[in-house]
């Protein structure tokens, strides 16, 4: 058992992710130093993942150690209409509801209308500013947009997290003028992610986080299988290599990092259920 408590910051746990299921995708990754998760709320459907991920968290096998976000994901976006936004406006006001989104632009897949995307976008910002929560920003072939978008909707009022971070330095220093933390998922551990490991190595201590985007994106070694939370020791150790600093150095600070920018304190999920 680890002595590590890490924090996933983003991760889809879904029950049909797993086979056995998020409680032992959850317990596999506490024995390796994974204590503490942020579920995303997102999916096809409206808000039925984030309604289901209300009542993951809210289980008491949850220890205190998960929180959720909740929102429409850029490739849901012509689901949300008026009644959702307004469902997600009151969502959002929950105390499990620890941030918005994630939200932003995908012009990569293009699932959905560019221009659609965009309103969308702005108007998950309007709510969290509302909510004063941070959001979870999503952002693929799309840095200008999103970066416009951020800035004219007042996104540094609430901050939050760029997640899954696949852009360049340039990038993250504008969305870190805004007030943002950059997430580093398992894309850090390819081969040819150079601008991802220079943003890695570079960021500011205070503002880097870890995640796995499960069941998305796992890290080598283990890229073709489905990704879980356990696998983000993985990232952890490329990153504490590319900054030249211990594991338990990287743990505290961006396990502190994590609960500043959700305005939250995770407590630690143990492994016996």
């Amino acid at each position: 058992m680890s002595s590590l408590r890490f924090v996933d910051t983003h991760c889809h746990l879904d029950p049909g992710y797993f086979g056995d299921g998020p409680w032992e995708a959850m317990a596999r990754a506490a024995a390796e130093g994974i204590t503490g998760f942020v579920v995303i709320g997102v999916g096809r459907g409206g808000l039925r993942v984030a309604r289901q991920d209300l009542e993951l968290v809210r289980d008491p096998r949850s220890q205190n150690a998960l929180r959720m976000t909740a929102g429409f994901h850029p490739h849901d976006a012509a689901e949300a209409t008026s009644e959702t936004l307004a469902e997600l406006t009151q969502m959002a006001l929950l105390a499990e509801v620890a941030a918005v989104g994630e939200m932003g632009l995908d012009y990569h897949y293009d699932h959905a209308d560019r221009s659609v995307q965009r309103d969308v976008f702005a108007a998950q910002i309007a709510i969290a500013r509302a909510a004063s929560k941070p959001i979870v920003v999503h952002s693929r072939d799309a840095r200008a947009d999103t970066l416009d978008i951020l800035r004219a909707e007042q996104a540094s009022d609430v901050g939050g997290i760029l997640h899954c971070f696949s852009e360049d330095w340039a990038f993250a220093t504008a969305a870190m003028d805004m007030g943002f933390y950059i997430s580093i998922s398992g894309i850090v551990t390819f081969k040819n992610a150079r601008d991802i490991q220079d943003v890695a190595a570079r960021a500011p201590e205070d503002r880097l986080l870890l995640e796995t985007d499960s069941p998305y994106l796992s890290p080598i070694p283990l890229r073709g299988k489905p990704c879980e939370p356990a696998y983000m020791m993985h990232t952890a150790r490329k990153v504490a290599e590319l900054r030249g600093v211990g594991l338990d150095a990287l743990c505290g600070t961006t396990t502190a990092n994590a609960e500043r920018v959700l305005r939250t304190s995770f407590g630690a999920f143990h492994t016996s259920l």
